[in-house]
């Protein structure tokens, strides 16, 4: 299940989530937060959805149809967190639970603008992120969550660590914004041990819905039984096929194109 907004543009959110997610071979189903007026330029405005019917789209699925995991994106307000949050402690999603929950903190736009009042992200801190399996923010999120701008390998781990102490099980802090490196770095950490993932950089200006795409995939895996690090090395290797396919949309940032699949 993906947990997010639309996105009109069709390069990211649920939009973006669908399209990995039924190439992946898992029955995708969602819950809408927030619906966005959004273009390859940018978001220009939304509608949040009310709490409480982000939270029965959530249980109606879960107790009929049922779920293997479940992401989360754009969220839009506070309230519609802890009502997520809320429903997730029902139906046994997220950490200490059977179902596995990765959450993909979308607090910054690709500009690197905040995208969530200070009630939100007080929401997210001490709600969202201690019930999550895996987090997985950009390095734009990071700075917000916790403060630390990631410059290198030292600040990186740091990131990790002070993610990881807000109570998630795994944190994943991402190294393709980090453009110093000519490849991509990722950091894994469990609370104990670091794991580096490494990928080729992918020249291209068209990487809308990456982030996105990253952790639907990682949840596909995680549905389909794999551990959390096996998921992340999957997920990686598919957002990065997916970069290179990437094509150009409208006057900005065309999105990344999991439509690769077809092909191979």
């Amino acid at each position: 299940m993906t947990i997010a907004g639309t996105d009109s543009g069709g390069g990211a959110g649920i939009n973006a989530d669908l399209r990995t997610m039924a190439l992946l071979g898992v029955h995708a189903t969602a819950a809408v937060a927030a619906v966005t007026v959004q273009n390859s330029l940018g978001v220009s405005a939304f509608h949040a959805i009310p709490p409480e019917v982000v939270a029965g789209q959530i249980r109606s699925v879960v107790t009929d149809i049922g779920i293997g995991a479940a992401k989360t994106g754009m969220l839009a307000s506070g309230d519609i967190i802890n009502a997520i949050v809320d429903v997730a402690g029902d139906l046994d999603i997220g950490r200490g639970g059977t179902i596995p929950l990765v959450v993909d903190p979308v607090c910054a736009s690709m500009h690197g603008d905040r995208l969530l009042a200070d009630e939100a992200m007080d929401s997210l801190r001490g709600k969202l992120i201690p019930i999550a399996t895996l987090i997985t923010p950009n390095l734009d999120e990071v700075r917000l969550i916790t403060g630390i701008d990631v410059t290198d390998r030292a600040s990186q781990e740091a990131a990790a660590r002070a993610l990881h102490a807000l109570g998630t099980q795994w944190a994943l802090v991402k190294g393709g914004h980090l453009r110093t490196d000519p490849n991509s770095p990722d950091l894994l950490f469990d609370g104990s041990d670091f794991i580096e993932l490494t990928a080729k950089r992918i020249d291209t200006a068209h990487d809308h819905g990456a982030g996105d795409t990253l952790a639907a995939a990682i949840t596909c895996a995680l549905a389909h039984g794999y551990s959390v690090p096996d998921a992340v090395r999957f997920g990686k290797s598919w957002v990065t096929r997916s970069l290179a396919a990437a094509y150009p949309l409208g006057a900005g940032h065309g999105p990344v194109n999991p439509l690769w699949r077809l092909t191979v």
